[in-house]
């Protein structure tokens, strides 16, 4: 399947203010087995989202139809723990394009833009102001242009520069992957290969 190439996105969001989200508690270890993406977006925040008998917990933000949108908004610290890429595929299968938080854990960031998931750093001021817009409304939206490397609280009119590496805002822009990337560059390889060949 194609990946979604990504220019810019208007949503609305969901707020999870929690710090130290980990990546145990984004996609729990029992359910690292599978060696595919399917599925995983089902159990995203997992032990959050059900109780061990399977039914939801209400309060929590996924089960509550107040939020919806495919920006999450998170605290500071977000995916920090081990290294299981099986996070960013729980996040990119629930159907979240966006993370926006005030700091990621440098894998977990890695693994997202890998998956077509844009991690956004923001100040701490912008993120607590973007959290009461949302807790008073809603239907706040966020404004996200990758290639002004922008994020815009729209409520507000407030915006902040983000960054992002050059190569994965290419390939995000593009809707490639590592392998289309060399894919689409495949006569320039072959070009430089055969002007630099040794005989």
């Amino acid at each position: 399947m194609k990946n979604e190439k990504f220019t810019i996105l208007t949503s609305t969001c969901v707020p999870l203010p929690l710090e130290n989200v980990d990546t145990d508690q984004i996609i729990p270890a029992r359910f690292l087995k599978a060696t595919t993406k399917d599925g995983f977006g089902d159990n995203l925040f997992r032990d959050w989202r059900y109780d061990k008998q399977g039914n939801q917990i209400g309060s929590f933000v996924l089960n509550d139809p107040t939020y919806s949108g495919q920006i999450l908004v998170a605290g500071k610290n977000f995916g920090s723990g081990s290294s299981r890429e099986h996070a960013a595929w729980a996040i990119a299968g629930y159907g979240f394009r966006v993370v926006i938080s005030s700091f990621f854990a440098d894998i977990f960031k890695n693994n997202a833009l890998n998956n077509f998931v844009l991690p956004i750093v923001v100040s701490e001021p912008f993120l607590a102001s973007l959290f009461n817009c949302i807790s008073k409304n809603p239907e706040t939206k966020v404004e996200v242009n990758l290639a002004d490397q922008t994020v815009i609280n729209t409520a507000l009119g407030v915006s902040e520069h983000f960054e992002i590496n050059p190569y994965k805002k290419h390939c995000l822009m593009n809707g490639l992957d590592d392998i289309d990337f060399l894919l689409s560059n495949k006569d320039k390889i072959e070009a430089w290969e055969t002007e630099n060949q040794q005989f």
